[in-house]
């Protein structure tokens, strides 16, 4: 009888991130098809789809590979909470690559329906897999859309730490990527309208490149013809960097270690321990 290992290994956490990308775009890109293409469904929809999506593919790889499922979360958590950098790469490796199954599929499945509602695969259903700015149609700038996927990204990182800090108020290991999926629903009903709420640098490329080796050939540029594809890519992680920054040093640096919490606050799972630890 096969038995598990003691600790996944770089290629079993490597899998479960490409898992759980896959799993996050499938819905993700699943839902603006539906929308755009089929006309069901509306905005809302697509961000409680995308926030859903994230959810259950957090819950696919946390426990074997922490669910990072966005080169930007790898970087900040190797910038600041001593992820090992030699990862950084082969991770993002693997989410960017689960991105692009996963939009392939999309791609393939509703072939007839896109087909359908844009014979020429143009902008007008560029935005099912990758993002554009004002979403291709408001008036919003390639530079406005930098700055938007700066903020929204800083927002998602300084609020995964505070949700995934164990010195400070944590919701139950079950519960969190729950949680951390009604970030992505709030920011996607918040911060949809300038750039489409990429905030994931593989959920942006990979998908970009599946639909441009399917015949959307204008899938890097923007409405405009600006060759767009690169802020998605950048603007997040400076912004993953920058929230998760701005976390360490307004809350995290404040948090107490190992004292118990004072009378009348919320114990936390690290506060307990060191209760347990200070009756033995």
């Amino acid at each position: 009888m096969a038995t598990r290992p003691r600790t996944p290994g770089l290629v079993g956490e490597l899998v479960a991130e490409f898992a759980g990308t896959m799993i996050l775009i499938l819905f993700g890109v699943g839902v603006v098809a539906q929308v755009a293409a089929a006309g069901i469904g509306d905005h809302d929809s697509i961000a409680w789809a995308w926030g859903l999506g994230v959810t259950l593919g957090v819950y696919v790889a946390a426990r074997v590979s922490g669910a990072h499922l966005n080169p930007a979360v790898t970087i900040a958590l190797a910038v600041f909470k001593g992820f090992s950098w030699r990862k950084v790469l082969p991770y993002s490796l693997a989410q960017f690559l689960g991105a692009f199954v996963a939009a392939l599929l999309v791609r393939w499945n509703y072939t007839e329906v896109l087909h359908a509602a844009d014979p020429g695969l143009t902008i007008k259903t560029q935005g099912v897999f990758s993002t554009l700015p004002g979403n291709g149609v408001l008036p919003v700038g390639e530079w406005g859309a930098f700055r938007d996927q700066i903020i929204g990204t800083a927002i998602l990182l300084f609020l995964i730490l505070a949700l995934t800090d164990v010195a400070n108020t944590p919701p139950a290991a079950n519960l969190a990527p729950f949680v951390i999926g009604l970030i992505v629903v709030a920011i996607g009903m918040a911060w949809g309208t300038n750039a489409g709420y990429a905030i994931n640098p593989a959920r942006d490329f990979g998908p970009r490149l599946a639909s441009f080796l399917t015949g959307y050939g204008g899938a890097f540029r923007d409405q405009t013809g600006y060759l767009y594809f690169w802020i998605p890519i950048v603007a997040p992680i400076i912004g993953g960097i920058l929230g998760a920054g701005l976390y360490q040093q307004l809350v995290g640096r404040f948090l107490p270690i190992d004292e118990p919490p004072e009378p009348g606050r919320v114990p936390t799972p690290r506060a307990e321990e060191n209760v347990e630890a200070n009756r033995g």
